[in-house]
């Protein structure tokens, strides 16, 4: 694996996030930001939603030029997937997913693929996460554990996915070989 730089750029409220020891980490949840770009995902990551003064944000982003930033330290617990934070981190990889129209029911399909030196990153990545927390054993995509559906924005008698991240262009077998995770799913 190449050397990994990672370029440290904390969201301002990440003192504000719940502390973790490394070893409660036990799964990485791979997302992709279903936004244009890098800059967009960023002030996504920076509204404050939550009483506590923090908002949603995954800990790391993978622009499409292989560039690996850190938002949120990994002894933090991020808000980026339901009834999954406490174990896990979550890693964006930039891509435009169905934006801007996420639950049209006639615009589900993501053609945007990842870039190979996007998954290169990742898989570096990966590698060095295995190494600093002991513990982390899973992998899982968004849309294997946040299954929830949500009406249609053009036809709100038609259900969509909420989650469709990273999707089916997302290489699965590249990404897993050798990593050492075993990926885990919700039953529906």
């Amino acid at each position: 694996m190449p050397m990994l730089t990672i370029h440290d750029q904390p969201l301002p409220y990440v003192a504000k996030l719940p502390e973790r020891a490394a070893s409660e980490v036990t799964l990485v949840v791979i997302h992709c930001t279903e936004l244009p770009d890098l800059a967009t995902a960023r002030e996504y990551g920076e509204r404050v939603l939550y009483e506590t003064g923090t908002g949603n944000s995954g800990h790391y982003y993978i622009d499409r030029d292989g560039a690996v930033y850190r938002y949120v330290p990994g002894t933090r617990v991020a808000h980026h997937v339901r009834g999954y934070n406490p174990p896990s981190i979550g890693i964006e990889l930039v891509n435009r997913g169905r934006y801007p129209t996420w639950f049209d029911s006639r615009h589900q399909i993501m053609t945007e693929p990842y870039t190979a030196v996007q998954i290169t990153a990742l898989r570096a990545l990966l590698a060095q996460l295995r190494a600093e927390y002991p513990n982390l054993h899973q992998i899982a995509g968004h849309e294997d554990l946040d299954t929830a559906r949500v009406p249609a924005s053009d036809d709100p008698s038609r259900e969509v996915p909420r989650k469709l991240d990273p999707g089916p262009l997302f290489p699965w077998p590249e990404v897993l070989v050798g990593s050492g995770l075993h990926r885990i799913y919700i039953s529906h």
